[in-house]
């Protein structure tokens, strides 16, 4: 090998665990968010302790199975109407964003650094521009 293709296979496996590391924060983030609309969903209908945990995991099923943030709101509207809460889905999109946020503040604070021992930074390896 060259040192051409050292340099392009360390790019590439760089560019992979950066893809990587961003899906898993993407994933945790969006978990998280779900989570924290559970839980709003949860402290506006009066319940607290194990009905809050309760609901807290049915958002983040709900989650898994939606296919975006209008589905995810349709779905959660519709199992608050099954609690007997009156929570719309244009209420519960309008605290998605916010929700967001919070969740990727949270994630930032518990995984300060990589996910993984794969991860390495963008830019690491022997053919680097080193500052």
């Amino acid at each position: 090998m060259t040192p051409e293709d050292d340099a392009f296979e360390d790019r590439k496996k760089s560019q992979e665990a950066k893809y990587k590391m961003e899906e898993e924060r993407r994933f945790k983030v969006r978990s998280r968010r779900d989570k924290l609309a559970g839980m709003w969903v949860a402290g506006r209908l009066g319940l607290d302790g194990a009905a809050t945990q309760e609901l807290a995991g049915e958002a983040v099923i709900i989650g898994f199975d939606s296919r975006g943030d209008a589905d995810f709101a349709h779905m959660l509207a519709e199992r608050i109407a099954a609690l007997g809460g009156n929570i719309g889905e244009a209420e519960i999109a309008a605290e998605l964003p916010g929700l967001t946020e919070e969740a990727r503040r949270q994630i930032a604070r518990e995984y300060p650094s990589a996910l993984d021992s794969d991860h390495a930074p963008v830019g690491d390896g022997p053919f680097a521009r080193r500052r």
